[in-house]
């Protein structure tokens, strides 16, 4: 299996892992300069060159993957039989560095309806690393030429044209991913916040509209859904930064696409912490 190979199946386990690429080499070593090794929890994927240098670094990589917040690193190796190593010795006489990158778990997005807003918001998101879902009942909302602008997108954008139940999506999402509802219909909307609340996977959720139709909806999940009020509190409504006040559906996208990201951050700071 190729290198990005298995970059792509640790992204796809939503799994972490380090990328080992062997940075410099001076003199004799087992392998040259760009030679690249994937680590993840169990499993390695390529060769650095075997010995004491691939075990080292196999090592140290499964160290930063229980890290909560990696930095890459540089280990530099002396192969020769006067150095003392952890796994045997290597003397090919040269001298080798290894750059370890971290490959975190890639951030998860969720958007219910891409309208106006929606398609706005979603290419907002599309420039960043995330796996980003597009769901929505209306076929002609999720055409080929309407989703055109998101073509160069460095995001992994997944689209769902569900015509009947969107909710069944939501089971089918990455652990923790960032649920936004914002589809065309308040019935459907009302839907999406019962069955979200069902999914103890999910990361947070946001509904987007005002506080008389917050007001229904946290009635009626109480009352019809049979949810507490500490369930309910896990929607937040409205979504996007209080203080950005325009209703043009640009600046609204604006307001949540900078409220997702600080969301992330504040969750990657709390799971530090705890670590």
């Amino acid at each position: 299996m190729t290198w990005v190979a298995a970059v792509a199946r640790l992204r796809t386990r939503r799994e972490p892992g380090v990328l080992a690429t062997v940075a410099t080499v001076r003199g004799h070593a087992p392998r040259d300069a760009g030679a690249k090794l994937v680590v993840g929890r169990t499993e390695a994927w390529g060769s650095i060159g075997g010995g004491n240098v691939e075990a080292v670094t196999i090592d140290r990589a499964r160290e930063m993957i229980t890290t909560s917040k990696p930095e890459p690193e540089l280990i530099d190796f002396a192969l020769n039989d006067k150095v003392t190593n952890r796994h045997g010795v290597q003397c090919c006489g040269g001298t080798v560095s290894v750059l370890l990158e971290p490959l975190p778990v890639v951030r998860a997005v969720a958007v219910f309806g891409v309208g106006h807003v929606g398609l706005e918001l979603v290419r907002i998101l599309a420039r960043q690393d995330l796996d980003l879902h597009l769901i929505d009942t209306r076929s002609d909302i999720l055409t080929e030429q309407r989703l055109g602008v998101l073509a160069d997108a460095v995001a992994d954008v997944h689209v769902h044209h569900t015509p009947l139940l969107p909710e069944e999506v939501l089971e089918t999402l990455p652990p923790g991913t960032q649920v936004l509802i914002m589809t065309h219909d308040h019935a459907e909307d009302a839907a999406l916040c019962d069955a979200a609340l069902r999914t103890p996977h999910l990361g947070s959720i946001g509904l987007i509209g005002s506080a008389a139709k917050w007001a229904r909806f946290r009635k009626r999940l109480a009352t019809e859904g049979g949810h507490d009020e500490a369930a309910i509190d896990r929607i937040k409504t409205p979504i996007g930064l209080a203080d950005i006040t325009g209703k043009e559906p640009a600046t609204i996208a604006v307001s949540i696409a900078a409220d997702v990201l600080r969301t992330f951050e504040a969750q990657e700071a709390s799971s530090l912490v705890r670590g």
